[in-house]
């Protein structure tokens, strides 16, 4: 046999050999990956955490809850609005929840005036001329006024600020789904309304309200 016979036999035997050596690394990766694989079933808690943060879920589980504890702290509007006049940062302590600018929980009953973009000024029997109480019914739900209305829903819990902020966005539509989306709010103005919400204090005497419940007259 030549020697150019024999030198092609031994190259193809080292590349026989190099082959069977990656097809047993292939398949010997394929093999720790199969281990290390877990099977999820959907709709398990498992799931759910291989999905991530579901801001939706967060806000159908979270604002029922929200609502319960504003419903049981809210204040009527006229003792607050006195409260704040007469001492603010008395009436924070007492009142407010959150720092520095505190959320309010509040309730009231007052006539529905002209507005525009889902937001409606309202005329509140006792409170004073220069006071101003609007009322937010959508269909955007602005703020984050829910999701701070108890104090205990902390940028800590969330992975990052965009989790954060989503959360407060789903809590408000999960209010909105709730409370607002059979609200004809065409025929709102010069109605009487019954409401319990919360405000964040930006201004004593400008309360922008959203709602956590809503009765019309």
């Amino acid at each position: 046999m030549s020697d150019v016979s024999i030198q092609a036999q031994q190259i193809s035997r080292k590349r026989v050999q190099r082959y069977a050596t990656l097809g047993v690394m292939v398949i010997a990766l394929i093999a720790a990956m199969a281990l290390d694989t877990k099977v999820v079933k959907i709709g398990s808690a498992d799931d759910a955490q291989e999905q991530g943060f579901s801001p939706e879920s967060y806000g159908q589980k979270t604002f029922p809850t929200i609502q319960q504890d504003v419903a049981s702290r809210a204040v009527d509007a006229k003792t607050l609005a006195d409260a704040l006049q007469t001492n603010q940062q008395e009436a924070v302590q007492k009142y407010g929840v959150g720092a520095p600018l505190p959320v309010f929980a509040v309730k009231f009953s007052g006539v529905v005036q002209a507005g525009q973009m889902g937001i409606f000024p309202l005329k509140i029997d006792g409170l004073a001329d220069d006071m101003q109480v609007r009322l937010q019914t959508g269909p955007a739900i602005t703020g984050t006024d829910l999701r701070d209305a108890n104090g205990k829903i902390q940028f800590g819990d969330f992975t990052n600020q965009i989790e954060y902020q989503n959360a407060g966005s789903a809590i408000n539509r999960a209010m909105k789904s709730a409370v607002l989306d059979k609200l004809d709010r065409d025929a709102l103005p010069g109605k009487t309304v019954q409401v319990v919400g919360v405000f964040r204090l930006l201004n004593a005497k400008n309360w922008m309200v959203t709602p956590v419940s809503l009765e019309v007259k």
